[in-house]
Protein backbone atom coordinates (compact mmCIF):
# COMPACT_ATOMS: atom_id res chain seq x y z
CA UNK A 1 0.00 0.00 0.00
CA UNK A 2 2.77 2.43 0.95
CA UNK A 3 4.73 1.68 -2.25
CA UNK A 4 1.61 2.31 -4.37
CA UNK A 5 1.05 5.70 -2.66
CA UNK A 6 4.68 6.74 -3.13
CA UNK A 7 4.62 5.66 -6.80
CA UNK A 8 1.31 7.46 -7.42
CA UNK A 9 2.65 10.59 -5.73
CA UNK A 10 5.80 10.51 -7.87
CA UNK A 11 3.74 10.10 -11.05
CA UNK A 12 1.45 12.99 -10.04
CA UNK A 13 4.44 15.21 -9.27
CA UNK A 14 6.10 14.36 -12.60
CA UNK A 15 2.87 15.05 -14.50
CA UNK A 16 2.53 18.46 -12.81
CA UNK A 17 6.05 19.55 -13.79
CA UNK A 18 6.50 21.78 -16.83
CA UNK A 19 8.09 20.21 -19.90
CA UNK A 20 11.77 21.05 -19.58
CA UNK A 21 13.24 18.65 -22.10
CA UNK A 22 13.02 21.23 -24.90
CA UNK A 23 15.69 23.51 -23.36
CA UNK A 24 19.35 22.47 -23.28
CA UNK A 25 22.04 24.63 -21.66
CA UNK A 26 25.53 24.19 -23.11
CA UNK A 27 29.01 25.55 -22.42
CA UNK A 28 27.99 27.50 -19.30
CA UNK A 29 30.53 29.36 -17.21
CA UNK A 30 30.56 32.25 -14.75
CA UNK A 31 33.14 34.81 -13.80
CA UNK A 32 33.56 37.76 -11.48
CA UNK A 33 34.14 41.17 -13.03
CA UNK A 34 35.28 42.52 -9.65
CA UNK A 35 34.44 41.94 -5.97
CA UNK A 36 30.92 43.31 -6.41
CA UNK A 37 29.73 41.97 -9.78
CA UNK A 38 29.92 38.93 -12.00
CA UNK A 39 28.13 37.27 -14.87
CA UNK A 40 27.16 33.93 -16.37
CA UNK A 41 27.44 32.97 -20.02
CA UNK A 42 26.07 29.98 -21.93
CA UNK A 43 24.36 28.78 -25.06
CA UNK A 44 20.66 28.00 -24.61
CA UNK A 45 19.29 25.59 -27.19
CA UNK A 46 15.58 25.03 -27.81
CA UNK A 47 15.10 21.55 -29.28
CA UNK A 48 11.32 21.88 -29.18
CA UNK A 49 8.78 22.86 -31.82
CA UNK A 50 7.75 26.15 -30.13
CA UNK A 51 9.62 29.39 -29.46
CA UNK A 52 10.34 30.10 -25.80
CA UNK A 53 11.55 33.14 -23.87
CA UNK A 54 14.13 33.33 -21.07
CA UNK A 55 12.31 35.79 -18.79
CA UNK A 56 14.30 35.73 -15.54
CA UNK A 57 17.27 34.28 -13.68
CA UNK A 58 17.83 33.76 -9.96
CA UNK A 59 20.81 32.81 -7.83
CA UNK A 60 21.90 33.16 -4.22
CA UNK A 61 25.40 34.17 -5.39
CA UNK A 62 24.34 37.86 -5.45
CA UNK A 63 21.85 40.29 -3.98
CA UNK A 64 20.43 41.00 -7.47
CA UNK A 65 20.39 38.87 -10.60
CA UNK A 66 19.20 40.31 -13.92
CA UNK A 67 19.22 39.53 -17.62
CA UNK A 68 21.52 42.10 -19.26
CA UNK A 69 22.85 43.14 -22.64
CA UNK A 70 25.32 45.69 -23.99
CA UNK A 71 24.04 48.50 -26.19
CA UNK A 72 26.24 50.61 -28.46
CA UNK A 73 25.59 54.22 -27.50
CA UNK A 74 27.79 55.53 -30.33
CA UNK A 75 31.24 57.08 -30.16
CA UNK A 76 32.65 53.75 -28.95
CA UNK A 77 30.60 53.80 -25.73
CA UNK A 78 28.90 50.57 -24.68
CA UNK A 79 26.23 50.66 -21.99
CA UNK A 80 25.11 47.63 -20.01
CA UNK A 81 21.36 47.48 -19.50
CA UNK A 82 18.67 45.29 -17.95
CA UNK A 83 16.51 43.48 -20.53
CA UNK A 84 13.15 43.16 -18.75
CA UNK A 85 11.47 41.16 -21.52
CA UNK A 86 14.32 38.64 -21.57
CA UNK A 87 15.70 36.78 -24.55
CA UNK A 88 13.90 34.83 -27.28
CA UNK A 89 14.97 31.21 -27.72
CA UNK A 90 13.66 30.19 -31.16
CA UNK A 91 12.22 26.73 -31.80
CA UNK A 92 14.94 24.49 -33.21
CA UNK A 93 17.50 27.22 -32.57
CA UNK A 94 19.69 28.69 -29.87
CA UNK A 95 20.63 31.95 -28.22
CA UNK A 96 24.14 32.64 -26.94
CA UNK A 97 24.70 34.56 -23.71
CA UNK A 98 28.28 35.75 -24.10
CA UNK A 99 30.73 38.38 -22.98
CA UNK A 100 30.07 41.70 -24.66
CA UNK A 101 26.48 40.69 -25.41
CA UNK A 102 23.50 39.18 -23.63
CA UNK A 103 24.30 37.63 -20.24
CA UNK A 104 23.08 36.87 -16.71
CA UNK A 105 24.36 39.66 -14.44
CA UNK A 106 25.18 39.18 -10.74
CA UNK A 107 25.16 42.45 -8.77
CA UNK A 108 26.21 42.72 -5.15
CA UNK A 109 28.08 39.43 -4.89
CA UNK A 110 27.53 37.68 -1.55
CA UNK A 111 31.13 36.42 -1.57
CA UNK A 112 34.08 35.88 -3.88
CA UNK A 113 33.69 33.85 -7.09
CA UNK A 114 36.84 31.75 -7.23
CA UNK A 115 38.21 29.51 -9.98
CA UNK A 116 36.52 26.09 -9.84
CA UNK A 117 33.58 27.16 -7.65
CA UNK A 118 30.09 26.13 -8.76
CA UNK A 119 27.25 28.64 -8.96
CA UNK A 120 23.62 27.52 -9.03
CA UNK A 121 21.47 29.62 -11.35
CA UNK A 122 17.77 29.07 -11.92
CA UNK A 123 16.75 30.09 -15.42
CA UNK A 124 13.06 30.94 -15.80
CA UNK A 125 11.42 30.35 -19.17
CA UNK A 126 7.97 31.38 -20.33
CA UNK A 127 7.06 27.85 -21.45
CA UNK A 128 9.71 25.47 -20.10
CA UNK A 129 9.41 26.87 -16.57
CA UNK A 130 12.32 26.87 -14.13
CA UNK A 131 15.55 25.05 -14.89
CA UNK A 132 18.35 24.96 -12.29
CA UNK A 133 21.85 24.91 -13.78
CA UNK A 134 25.16 24.27 -11.98
CA UNK A 135 27.66 26.64 -13.59
CA UNK A 136 31.43 26.43 -13.02
CA UNK A 137 33.37 29.61 -12.28
CA UNK A 138 36.05 29.94 -14.95
CA UNK A 139 38.20 33.04 -14.44
CA UNK A 140 40.80 31.85 -16.96
CA UNK A 141 38.59 31.52 -20.05
CA UNK A 142 39.43 34.00 -22.78
CA UNK A 143 36.61 35.95 -24.40
CA UNK A 144 34.99 33.94 -27.18
CA UNK A 145 36.61 30.64 -26.11
CA UNK A 146 34.16 27.77 -26.27
CA UNK A 147 31.56 29.84 -28.12
CA UNK A 148 32.84 29.27 -31.65
CA UNK A 149 30.36 30.42 -34.23
CA UNK A 150 28.41 32.65 -31.87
Amino acid sequence: MKKTFVFASAVALFAAMPAMADIVVKDAYARAANTMAGAAFMVIENTGPEDDQLIDARSDVAKRVELHTHKDMGDGIMKMMHVEEGFAIPAGGEHALMRGGDHVMFMGLNGPMEQGDMVTVTLVFEKAGEIAVEIPVDLERKQGHGMAGH
